[in-house]
């Protein structure tokens, strides 16, 4: 007896939090219509900043472009990847010199340049240094921008 009282209980309970449920339902008929959003303002500044970020590593990466260097070393030992390098910037202190580690090799790779004709040039007085040859390559190089777009003064 007392379990079916029990359970009489909760039926009569189930029954009208189900009469109540609907019946907010149908008093609130733009529930099911329509949806409302609300935003925080901070969010607002995160895409902003992320806007900015995506523009300066955009602009970064317009700063190089297809060109030549010159290769200069290849070689397993790293001593004398060292050591051509301070000879280049010994003799050649104009030149930037990259030093890549790629195993087992170094490799070093010297200038920036836009022609081919530019490059000849300068292999040209770097094999009285290195007398095992220097090569002209296609790389992609650090281009130096004329002027910052954004800088009001024309002569930065």
């Amino acid at each position: 007896m007392k379990y079916s009282k029990s359970v009489l209980i909760l039926f009569f309970i189930f029954l009208c939090a189900g009469l109540n449920a609907q019946d907010s339902l149908q008093r609130n008929p733009l529930d099911s219509n329509s949806v409302v959003v609300h935003k925080d303002q901070r969010l607002d500044l995160l895409i902003k900043k992320q806007i900015e970020i995506n523009e300066e590593t955009s602009r970064n990466a317009r700063r190089s472009a297809k060109g030549f260097r010159l290769m200069v070393l290849n070689t397993d030992k790293r001593e004398d990847a060292i050591a051509a390098k301070t000879k280049v910037y010994t003799y050649f202190p104009e030149l930037k010199a990259y030093l890549n580690y790629q195993s087992p090799y170094f490799k070093l790779k010297v200038g920036n340049f836009k022609e081919r004709k530019d490059a000849e040039a300068y292999q040209k007085r770097l094999d009285t240094y290195f007398p095992k040859g220097v090569f002209v390559i296609n790389d992609i190089i650090e281009v130096k921008l004329d002027r910052d777009p954004e800088s009001p003064d024309p002569t930065l």
